[in-house]
């Protein structure tokens, strides 16, 4: 085979779909650059592209910023650009993963706080290691904070011991939800 024939094969890509493929990686450029510099270090990126995101990061200038994620987004197009989106992916569900646990232990700790004892019944089935005495004693003061319209010191507290709780044994979905 020639090198045209070569290139004709190769080229099969439609310019709609290699523009789809730029837009994305400018969408990963801009997710990188805007990203905490703790978990940027989390992303596997060879030296160059982590020295261009530096960069980006310090320009102010809306001109240049932009110049400079084409840049980044042209460096990604150039490597293979899988294993950082899957890592910037995995990040993104760690996050959404504890996001819906803290909702999970909101929503038990007001739930035990408007509830009566079978809320607290349902909860010790799944979870029978919890310190019993405390989990009441925080429910009680908890409702009478409630009813004095006082500071939630104790519901915060209430929340905290559930935290740690599913900590060890991951709390229930709530029932009837």
């Amino acid at each position: 085979m020639t090198e045209s024939n070569i290139e004709k094969e190769t080229s099969h890509i439609s310019k709609s779909q290699r523009k789809r493929d730029a837009h994305q990686l400018f969408g990963l450029a801009k997710i990188l650059v805007e990203m905490p510099a703790t978990r940027l270090r989390d992303i596997p990126l060879d030296e160059d592209l982590g020295t261009a995101i530096q960069f980006a990061r310090g320009i102010r200038a809306h001109g240049a910023r932009k110049r400079q994620l084409q840049t980044i987004a042209k460096m990604l197009r150039n490597c293979d650009a899988d294993p950082i989106n899957e890592a910037v992916n995995n990040i993104d569900l760690k996050d959404r993963q504890m996001i819906a646990r803290h909702h999970r232990i909101e929503a038990w700790r007001d739930r035990l706080i408007r509830g009566s004892d079978h809320e607290l019944g349902t909860l010790l089935k799944y979870c029978p290691d919890i310190n019993v005495q405390s989990l009441r004693q925080c429910i009680r003061n908890a409702k009478k904070e409630t009813a004095l319209a006082k500071p939630p010191a104790a519901a915060r507290k209430l929340f905290k011991l559930l935290r740690e709780t599913d900590k060890l044994t991951p709390l229930p979905p709530i029932p009837g939800n």
